[in-house]
């Protein structure tokens, strides 16, 4: 169960986990000590899975080029825990497959993609749903503006969090 300092320390490491243990402790009004053990249990429990630099694909333009990104969705022919594993395994192995959701109703998969342009689309389209001979339907929409992109779950605040803890 978490407590204050544990939805604390997430909500700022969700911000900026770039963030000192010295400055995360001022943050949160805890010790150092206190902040660096309870990172170290977050991540072992496994509520903390990792730690990543969001990139802006706007800035990198000169580099990469615009860029396509897309949501796809995914219908197969035969949904068996088999033929789903297989799919995800696959969506989720492909370097441009930036998302992967098992969904229901409607299509059974949610892809979350980003190619450098159409040629690159295709070549995925091919190893993803082409040459995956249990593909049924793809519904690709492509996007023409990111109006807001965000990574950070929401958290109970403080007080919920608390009234949680002494209602257990």
């Amino acid at each position: 169960m978490l407590d204050h300092t544990d939805v604390a320390i997430l909500d700022v490491l969700q911000r900026d986990a770039d963030i000192t243990n010295a400055k995360l402790a001022r943050q949160i009004g805890a010790s150092p000590a206190t902040t660096l053990r309870r990172v170290a249990r977050l991540k072992a429990d496994g509520v903390i899975t990792h730690y990543a630099a969001i990139l802006n694909a706007d800035a990198l333009k000169d580099t990469m080029g615009t860029g396509l990104s897309a949501i796809i969705e995914v219908s197969l022919d035969v949904q068996s825990e088999e033929h789903m594993l297989r799919f995800e395994q696959a969506a989720c192995a492909d370097a441009n497959v930036l998302q992967c959701y098992r969904t229901s109703p409607g299509p059974d998969f949610v892809l979350i993609i980003y190619v450098n342009d159409m040629p690159a689309y295709l070549a995925l389209a091919q190893r993803l749903f082409t040459a995956q001979a249990n593909v049924r339907n793809v519904k690709a929409f492509f996007s023409v503006k990111r109006a807001k992109f965000g990574t950070a779950l929401p958290l109970p605040t403080a007080t919920a969090t608390a009234a949680g803890a002494s209602r257990s």
